[in-house]
């Protein structure tokens, strides 16, 4: 459970507690350290949506540890908060901060059905699997306005595309009618994210993202709606959350999931500072031990950007995570198939319209 004395020093509702400087911009005005400054302007942050004309939706994953080829992200930064997120980075080439920033300004891409329209028309697409929320949530809270996630599972469904979906968010329930008729013709999957089931951690550490249980209710529902479902127990955080593995493992294959996968934390960039910022404050007790442990995991580094070490790790408790995740898949008949989808039935505008002669 979180520091109780470090709690008051918590803003509720975020995860990151200030704004390191961007990397990319010669000066900021930040707030570093606000216990040493007595005058601070101290205001709650609202959420700020930023519309922006975008140019391209669909980006190749050229990463062989990721397990996709191709990802769309309707929405960048993203309010669920998660103080590991590896995606904050990505804020810095927008000009804002990987901190509060990133879950207080988001990106909203209005034209992304449109992108997305445009991009399967184009002859040179041979039709792969899209990922959406490989970089940033597809149904955190704006989605419920916006719509754009379903707008581009319409579009999939139309085209025949097959679709992963990953996810915190139990508003993706509002799209069952479309994940059925996808599932239909083996075109979708969707994995939901588990890193503990324990609220008091998520409180702190996802601060806006679904409860567990309602996370466990998505794989329960679509499973029985015959969508096929898996889940991400991940990252795993040693000291924090790796110790819980067991019991999300059980929980998500009696709620319907059939597949599973893990990483370790891995702390790049900015997310470094804005993760040791936050570990001590929470857990001031083991966040020496959090973090050696972190770092043992990684070469004695808390980022290792090596293809086939960073996401999983290396080293004694690396491998003893891996072995436990192997048994407990195991134990509760996880991963017992492969999750391929269906590119054969994909098909153009043009080719339906030709299809009526």
């Amino acid at each position: 459970m979180i520091n109780q004395a470090a709690n008051e020093r918590f803003e509720k509702g975020r995860g990151a507690q200030y704004n390191p400087k961007n990397r990319f911009l010669k000066g900021a005005y930040v707030q570093e350290h606000a216990e040493g400054i007595d005058d601070w302007e101290q205001e709650k942050r609202h959420t700020e949506y930023i519309i922006d004309d975008s140019k391209t939706l669909v980006n190749k994953v050229t990463s062989p540890d990721v397990g996709m080829m191709y990802s769309a992200n309707p929405y960048q930064g993203c309010e669920h908060g998660c103080i590991y997120c590896y995606a904050r980075n990505t804020h810095e080439y927008w000009g804002y901060s990987a901190g509060v920033d990133f879950e207080s300004r988001i990106v909203v891409k209005k034209n992304a059905p449109a992108l997305l329209r445009k991009f399967f028309e184009n002859k040179n697409w041979e039709p792969a699997t899209l990922s959406l929320s490989g970089n940033t949530d597809c149904y955190q809270p704006i989605e419920r306005k916006m719509k754009l996630t379903r707008a581009l599972l319409e579009i999939c469904l139309e085209y025949r595309n097959p679709v992963g979906i990953i996810t915190k968010n139990a508003l993706v329930l509002r799209d069952t009618d479309l994940l059925q008729e996808l599932a239909k013709m083996n075109l979708v999957h969707v994995i939901t994210s588990v890193t503990s089931l324990d609220e008091d951690l998520r409180l702190v550490m996802e601060p806006r993202t679904a409860s567990y249980r309602s996370r466990l209710r998505v794989l329960e529902t679509l499973s029985k709606a015959g969508v096929p479902t898996g889940i991400m127990n991940a990252p795993l955080i040693p000291g924090i959350n790796d110790m819980h593995m067991h019991d999300v493992l059980k929980a998500a294959s009696e709620a319907g999931a059939k597949w599973a996968g893990y990483t370790i934390v891995r702390l790049n960039g900015a997310v470094g500072d804005i993760f040791k910022d936050w570990l001590y404050k929470a857990f001031p007790d083991r966040a020496d031990k959090v973090w050696h442990q972190i770092s043992e995991c990684h070469g004695s580094k808390v980022n290792d950007s090596r293809f086939g070490n960073r996401m999983v790790g290396e080293g004694q408790f690396a491998t003893l995570i891996k072995d436990q995740f192997k048994l407990f898949c195991r134990k509760f008949h996880l991963n017992e198939t492969e999750r391929t989808l269906n590119t054969g039935a994909f098909t153009r505008m043009k080719n339906r319209q030709l299809s009526l002669f």
